[in-house]
């Protein structure tokens, strides 16, 4: 296995520049684009790039994985923004999951 540069880009500096591009008005930027179209096509999009990840994971194409899933989390950002879901909460839902072991917690979810 290889081992890659460290970057101090973070989630959070993701969801600043979302946040920013998505009032922007820019015509130019595929972030406000994205927003104009509304939800449904910003889901559909992230669908997309997760299949995309997906296959590039289960194919063993790591360069692609890692553009795929660079695309999979830019998208989860701006379907985030585009609902109003704070990416803090994603973090607190992900420390209350890890808060006990997976299977405990697969286990309490609530059965449909």
């Amino acid at each position: 296995m290889t081992t890659s540069p460290t970057s101090t880009f973070t989630l959070d500096d993701l969801a600043e520049i979302v946040a920013r591009r998505a009032t922007s008005g820019d015509p130019s930027s595929y972030t406000a684009k994205l927003i104009r179209k509304g939800v449904p096509q910003i889901a559909k999009k992230l669908g997309e790039e997760a299949v995309e990840a997906a296959l590039a994971g289960a194919l063993g194409r790591t360069d692609d994985l890692r553009g795929e899933a660079a695309d999979v989390l830019y998208h989860l950002v701006v379907l985030l923004h585009a609902t109003g879901v704070p990416l803090a909460d994603v973090y607190a839902e992900l420390e209350r999951r890890t808060a006990v072991t997976g299977l405990d917690e697969k286990a309490s979810r609530p059965k449909d």
